[in-house]
């Protein structure tokens, strides 16, 4: 009976905390909903600040809170360079602005904000300028001074080549050398400092001048004078006479030619070559060419004794006792040879000196 009515009891006791707990959780339900918006509104509040915060930070400066940076781009002479390409640089070194100078060389950068900057330019044909840093303040106009551009410096390239390349195009150059254009006119220099020849140099030239076609032409009326005018009897006269001194007239200049101009040269490291003054007074330029058949050019570019003609021109002479008659041979054919190969290289320097110039084709301009 006691244990029956104490079941009850705690039964009861238990439906009545029940009861409790609903009402405590019904009557906090309104203060819960209270609660939890409130707080969300607050988090949505905190958020939508942020943003205003930031847009308004990311919004652009007002004019109020701005400043400016003005210049005018000139050359030394103080004339205005227009098309530079002008940047504004923060001190830091990053672009912030680039823009061109204007036709009268004027750049403005407006609505800066305030800081630390520099100002680059750069035009063509000019060397590039840099100024020195500089503060701006909000509102401030800021004048760059001395933005003056220098000229850029020349670049030179220098090319350095053998002499031997250079010698054989000044060579090319003179073998289109051409009085009237048609007579060689291949040993004359008009350039004052031409490059000396080496050795294989000395006898391709000495061949080019030796056998040009036109030589041939000159021996043949040299051998008709001869036979008019019956120089060296022994020949005789006809075909055959014409033919001998043909031959010997021929083996004259060519011998010369090689000896004086390149056998010789070659020994005494000399330039065969005759120099053209072209300026100074006439006494001055017919000492000069006379004075070429007795001093010559050494390769170091030294003034030497012509040893080279005047050996090779008794050498020549000598061999001319080869083939001329007997009659005529011996140490006078020797002599008059020579004489007479002395006194046409004077007469040769003269009319180089004096008129070939002026006859002749492809003279060099310097």
């Amino acid at each position: 009976m006691k244990v029956r009515y104490g079941l009850k009891w705690f039964q009861g006791l238990m439906r009545k905390a029940a009861r409790l707990v609903l009402h405590a959780v019904f009557a906090s339900a309104p203060l819960l909903l209270c609660i939890v918006p409130a707080s969300a509104l607050a988090q949505q509040q905190t958020a939508a600040s942020g943003i205003i915060s930031r847009a308004l930070s990311d919004a652009p400066l007002s004019h109020s809170d701005t400043a400016s940076v003005a210049g005018t781009v000139l050359d030394v002479s103080g004339a205005a360079v227009p098309g530079a390409n002008v940047s504004l640089i923060h001190g830091d070194g990053t672009q912030l602005l680039a823009m061109v100078s204007e036709a009268n060389g004027e750049f403005n950068f407006t609505k800066i904000p305030a800081g630390s900057y520099l100002v680059t330019v750069n035009a063509f044909g000019f060397a590039p300028f840099t100024s020195a840093e500089f503060a701006v303040a909000v509102r401030q106009d800021y004048e760059v001074p001395d933005v003056s551009l220098s000229i850029a410096p020349a670049n030179m390239e220098v090319t350095v080549r053998p002499i031997d390349v250079i010698a054989a195009e000044q060579i090319r150059a003179e073998e289109k050398q051409r009085l009237v254009g048609v007579i060689p006119n291949f040993y004359t220099s008009y350039i004052h400092d031409a490059a000396p020849l080496n050795w294989k140099q000395k006898f391709s030239l000495a061949a080019r001048s030796a056998f040009d076609p036109v030589v041939y032409i000159g021996v043949g009326v040299g051998a008709g004078i001869e036979q008019a005018t019956n120089a060296y009897p022994g020949y005789g006269q006809g075909a055959a006479g014409y033919r001998k001194r043909y031959t010997a007239t021929f083996l004259d200049g060519r011998t010369s030619d090689f000896l004086t101009n390149a056998a010789f040269p070659t020994l005494f490291h000399q330039d065969p070559r005759y120099y053209y003054q072209g300026s100074g007074s006439f006494k001055s330029r017919v000492l000069h060419a006379v004075g070429a058949v007795f001093a010559a050019r050494s390769d170091s570019g030294r003034t030497v004794p012509n040893s080279s003609y005047l050996l090779g021109d008794v050498c020549a002479a000598a061999l001319a006792n080869l083939y001329y008659p007997q009659a005529n041979r011996g140490a006078n054919l020797v002599f008059t040879n020579a004489a007479v190969g002395l006194a046409g290289r004077v007469g040769m320097n003269l009319f180089r000196e004096f008129l070939s110039k002026r006859l002749t084709t492809n003279v060099p301009a310097r």
